[in-house]
């Protein structure tokens, strides 16, 4: 079958929040088999709601929508859902006593605000409860025509529709739609389309398609079946195909990072790692730290800004930066070997270069940055020229810089 997802706030429309449930429903629809073919995002005005839910429902059976079930008057999702199937609101006894008893543990007065409107549903639907909220879900299935009425809060929305959304749609599909995403870092979106191609053009189940993110690019490889396992082994095929083409650009799958890939390694092999960093300002350190468990292997993270600090925190030479510069593979290399025997590490990564916008020379332009890399005793230099705004270069730095110890612990 397929679907429409229709968001309903004007905070979307104005950019006051980021619409993520539209990504969620979407991701979810798919696990079921139900393909998702429009979505779309109306404020709270009940004229333009009904037109939409109407537009949709021309196009599809089934039409999903997340929030509008507030207790203020402009939100009227179930009153604009009843009024399209032409269904009477009626008061629900059972939401009415469970409103009651949350507000009355909070120590409020239930009748008090505009909370009851949150007990009336269309005549004849199914209640989706709401453990999270005070706005509980709707299911209005009726003449070939379904609509799920779920509310606007991610917290609220993903457990009602993961409880009682997704099974009631699952009756309605036969087939399982299953994608397995491959991240790579080192290629660019354009690179990586070209050198597959030919497999974007063979390929019709699975397909394969290419997406660039902020940091790295991604393989999304989507395959139909009857089953999971039937769908997963469609996928094994060409994901091998790809691992043969991109080798050690692939670092990970799904939504891992870079930086989880590689504190994983550090924790399950036991090595330990310290950072010094110039230009990327803790960048590093940070991205490291976000790892549950990291604390093991992790020791020590400074931040070496001016020479001088170089110097006497990593025993940097006075000669290499007068000769070379601060911005140079010997300071990084210094960089990277001082931390790790200061801190007795057997890793040591270290950054430093011109973020921008200024400080940049013919020799040594905006952009430049060198990544050191101290491991147990050898010594490792990479050169990075990179593009961007100042923030821009800092956090590809430190990407890079992690991307290139991964590389050398594979």
């Amino acid at each position: 079958m397929k679907a429409e997802i229709l968001c309903v706030g004007t905070e979307i429309l104005l950019g006051d929040i980021v619409n993520t449930n539209a990504q969620f429903i979407s991701r979810e629809l798919a696990s079921i088999g139900i393909d998702v073919y429009h979505q779309s995002v109306v404020g709270d005005n009940p004229k333009r709601l009904l037109e939409e839910l109407t537009s949709s429902f021309k196009r599809v059976d089934i039409v999903v929508t997340s929030g509008g079930l507030g207790p203020t008057p402009d939100d009227l999702t179930k009153e604009i859902g009843a009024q399209f199937f032409k269904k009477k609101m009626i008061l629900d006894q059972n939401t009415v006593d469970k409103l009651k008893n949350y507000f009355d543990k909070m120590g409020r007065s239930y009748l008090k605000g505009n909370n009851m409107k949150q007990a009336y549903f269309p005549e004849g639907c199914t209640i989706m409860e709401n453990d999270h909220g005070t706005a509980p879900g709707c299911i209005i299935n009726e003449n070939g025509k379904i609509l799920i009425v779920l509310p606007g809060p991610p917290r609220e929305l993903k457990p009602m529709f993961l409880n009682s959304a997704g099974p009631f749609l699952k009756k309605y599909s036969s087939e399982t739609i299953k994608s397995k995403i491959l991240r790579l870092y080192g290629i660019g979106e354009g690179e990586m389309a070209q050198r597959i191609k030919e497999l974007i053009d063979k390929s019709s189940n699975p397909t394969i398609a290419p997406y660039a993110k902020e940091n790295d690019v991604t393989l999304r490889i989507t395959a139909r079946a009857n089953t999971e396992k039937d769908a997963l082994k469609l996928i094994k095929p060409l994901e091998d195909k790809v691992k043969n083409i991109f080798g050690d650009n692939i670092y990970g799958y799904g939504e891992t990072s870079m930086e989880e890939v590689v504190a994983k390694i550090l924790v399950e092999r036991n090595l330990t790692i310290s950072t010094a960093e110039s230009c990327t300002g803790g960048l590093i350190a940070a991205k490291f730290i976000n790892y549950p468990g990291i604390s093991s292997v992790f020791l020590d993270g400074a931040v070496t800004y001016s020479n001088e600090a170089k110097m006497h925190r990593l025993n940097v030479k006075k000669e290499t930066l007068d000769k070379f510069g601060a911005v140079s593979e010997e300071t990084a290399r210094e960089m990277a070997e001082g931390i790790a025997k200061t801190s007795g590490t057997d890793i040591g990564l270290s950054t430093t270069g011109i973020a921008g916008p200024d400080g940049g020379s013919e020799e040594k332009p905006v952009g430049l940055v060198y990544v050191g890399l101290y491991i147990k005793g050898d010594v490792f230099v990479k050169k990075l020229q990179l593009s961007g705004e100042r923030n821009k270069v800092r956090n590809r730095a430190a990407v890079s810089a992690i991307d290139y110890l991964r590389r050398k612990l594979i």
